[in-house]
């Protein structure tokens, strides 16, 4: 960890907290973390810009992030040997990448930009950060993430989309 990684920087996560509350879907952030909790977990993301058509998360990589979706939309798919499957579009105020944040494992599909988007990214290194600095918020954000991914898999057809 690196000397800045110390000192948490505010972020304006206001859009972010405003389209959690506007997604009024089954298994969304707003119903499982109150919003007063976003201010402190603010100071632990990093806002990505990111185009029409980039990837966000590549099917089989190994990497932990996960992400908040403020604006725009992401496609969800898989590569089979058929080929590609789009298997969800998710709206803003929405989490993706829980599967691989808990599992360790590689990431089971692959997502991108669908329309321009704005997304929060959360480390490994920032969530350990916010857990030690902020136990209460991490473990309710582990509990809200735990929740949406029950709601998923109670879902057939969003079961295979935890990434």
């Amino acid at each position: 960890m690196n000397r800045t990684d110390l000192h948490p920087q505010k972020h304006d996560v206001s859009g972010l907290v405003a389209a959690i509350s506007r997604n009024k879907e089954e298994g969304t952030l707003g119903r499982f973390l109150e919003p007063h909790r976003w201010a402190i977990l603010g100071e632990h993301l990093h806002a990505i810009s990111l185009p029409r058509g980039n990837l966000l998360i590549s099917q089989g990589a190994m990497d932990r992030k996960l992400y908040f979706l403020e604006s725009g939309s992401l496609k969800v798919e898989i590569k089979t040997a058929a080929g590609f499957t789009q298997l969800a579009i998710l709206a803003p105020g929405t989490v993706v990448g829980e599967g691989s944040f808990f599992s360790h494992l590689s990431r089971s599909s692959s997502v991108i930009a669908y329309s321009d988007c704005k997304v929060w990214e959360l480390s490994t290194d920032g969530f350990a950060l916010l857990s030690k600095q902020h136990p209460t918020v991490a473990l309710a954000l582990s509990m809200a993430l735990g929740a949406i991914i029950a709601t998923r898999m109670h879902d057939m057809s969003m079961r295979i989309a935890v990434t």
